[in-house]
């Protein structure tokens, strides 16, 4: 089931275009990676799904319905953790989550029972009664998570979650990460992190100039680029190799030999590894060590945009 379908969206401000009649789809389940460098139009979609911005032309359509049509249901079933905190300093941390969560529509014993279960996920059970004030940065985040959750929404949506906190709060958050799309919530992650975006989504976007400009998964993204992998041994010593008969092993396309490190061009998609050692081991070479190395998503983004995801 398609949870979120945007067709030719388009946002203007004046004669600027922001968003260029731009087409996705995301099913239930995913955890769907937004990638584009700051002014790409990433932020300006976020907001017209989270229905925070009007839209110039086009249609978004959450869990079949037309957010314009059906406001309400839409802003219902989307949860959004915002780049920038939004919490209420003066507010106790279960004041908070009860403030936002009744925006929703809940009330009573329900609201009482899912903020509670809110600052559990997170981690914050034992800090209900302080002030944010009082909080690090991670805490904040964690705080801000529990906001956007409470209401149990289809679609949930992250933009930069982990900014500007310490790697223990950053872990924490990536794992709620997980266990929320375990749970059953789709979700839509955006983060300058590349590292956070190779680990958490099963497909990815990159936007540039208002447009989608390449859509896949990792495997599919890196393939643009290159199709070919590169394997690097180094031998104790290369006397008596055959490199004719590692060119013969399916995939391989270029044996190059320097000194005793060998280097071997290979097709991406062949898993040929360990074809390759045992045709090493069966000529007597020692392997000192190895490393095989193909493109990540940071030399996909360089590449198909020109420009860093921090720009």
């Amino acid at each position: 089931m398609n949870v979120l379908q945007i067709n030719q969206l388009t946002k203007k401000f004046g004669d600027f275009v922001a968003v260029d009649r731009l087409s996705l789809t995301i099913k239930e389940g995913e955890i769907f990676g937004l990638l584009g460098a700051n002014g790409a139009g990433k932020s300006t979609v976020i907001n017209m799904v989270a229905s925070l911005l009007r839209v110039t032309g086009g249609e978004i359509e959450l869990l079949g319905k037309n957010i314009a049509k059906h406001t309400k249901f839409a802003k219902s079933n989307i949860g959004i953790v915002p780049q920038e905190l939004a919490i209420y300093e003066d507010m106790t941390a279960c004041e908070n989550v009860k403030f936002f969560a009744g925006l929703y529509g809940l009330r009573g014993k329900e609201l009482r029972s899912r903020a509670e279960e809110a600052l559990a996920f997170t981690g914050l059970s034992d800090k209900r009664d302080s002030y944010p004030r009082s909080f690090s940065g991670g805490m904040k985040r964690r705080l801000n998570i529990a906001c956007a959750i409470a209401h149990r929404p289809k679609l949930i949506i992250m933009d930069e979650p982990t900014v500007g906190i310490d790697p223990q709060s950053r872990n924490y958050i990536l794992n709620s990460v997980k266990k929320l799309n375990e749970m059953g919530s789709t979700i839509i992650y955006t983060s300058h992190y590349m590292e956070e975006v190779e680990e958490l989504c099963t497909r990815i976007a990159i936007i540039d100039h208002g447009k989608i400009i390449a859509e896949g998964t990792k495997a599919q993204l890196k393939a643009i680029i290159t199709n070919q992998k590169d394997i690097g041994i180094e031998l104790r010593s290369a006397e008596g190799l055959q490199a004719e008969k590692l060119k013969r092993i399916a995939g391989v396309n270029t044996v190059m030999l320097e000194g005793n490190v060998l280097s071997i061009g290979s097709d991406a998609e062949v898993n040929n590894l360990s074809s390759i050692l045992q045709e090493l081991m069966a000529s007597g070479m020692e392997i000192r060590s190895m490393a095989a190395n193909e493109p990540n998503l940071e030399t996909v983004f360089l590449t198909l945009t020109g420009r860093s995801l921090r720009d």
